[in-house]
């Protein structure tokens, strides 16, 4: 099966597709952080290893028209997410709000069979519509909570693997830092073998 990963830098869900033997690519405008097979401007291919998958720098929408099976998307939601809620008002203004609207309906209406979007809790469940589930890391086997939207299309709910105890805000308590964002965004491990164990299932 042909997966995308649709802003994904970090490569942990593409990796997690990747071992279950489908041909999984992560795009994203960051380098990715497992950079031992990376295609540098779609071109260039620096080095391999057999146990991660393809990551391709550049815009997504550049390669969303191929040919996939099935897309996760991480849209950025610095301008959607409720806890942001505070600055709305000028993001409304400047256009900047619009702009992640406009990115993640790309992302939803892309002429994929199976997609899944990933957002925090935000505006997207009035702008779109509701999230189809919503889950938390402490179901995946991690003890701590980050509430997270799931959109999906042609794809059953996710199904809790590992629930443990637990319950600390551990990225809400995260310090003000420039790399704050980025490990904010970074998908926990248990939910990234979910979606391949579940969604991946045999490999096509």
């Amino acid at each position: 099966m042909r997966v995308l990963l649709a802003c994904e830098f970090s490569g942990v869900v593409r990796d997690a597709f990747h071992r279950k033997g489908h041909y999984a690519v992560s795009v994203d405008l960051l380098k990715t952080e497992r950079p031992d097979w990376t295609l540098d401007r779609f071109t260039q291919i620096r080095t391999y290893n057999e146990n991660r998958g393809i990551h391709i720098q550049g815009d997504v929408l550049d390669v969303i028209n191929s040919d996939w099976d099935m897309m996760i998307a991480f849209p950025p939601c610095t301008h959607l997410a409720v806890s942001g809620a505070r600055w709305f008002k000028e993001k409304q203004k400047d256009g900047r709000q619009q702009q992640g609207i406009d990115f993640f309906m790309k992302l939803a209406n892309a002429d994929i069979p199976k997609i899944c979007i990933e957002n925090p809790i935000g505006i997207m469940s009035t702008q779109y519509r509701k999230p189809d589930q919503i889950i938390q890391p402490w179901q995946f086997g991690h003890g701590e909570t980050k509430a997270t939207c799931l959109w999906l299309k042609g794809l059953p709910k996710l199904q809790p693997t590992d629930i443990v105890d637990g319950r600390e805000a551990r990225i809400h308590k995260m310090p003000p830092s420039k790399a704050r964002g980025y490990l904010r965004s970074i998908t926990y491990q248990g939910i990234a073998d979910a979606m391949a164990d579940q969604w991946g299932g045999k490999r096509e």
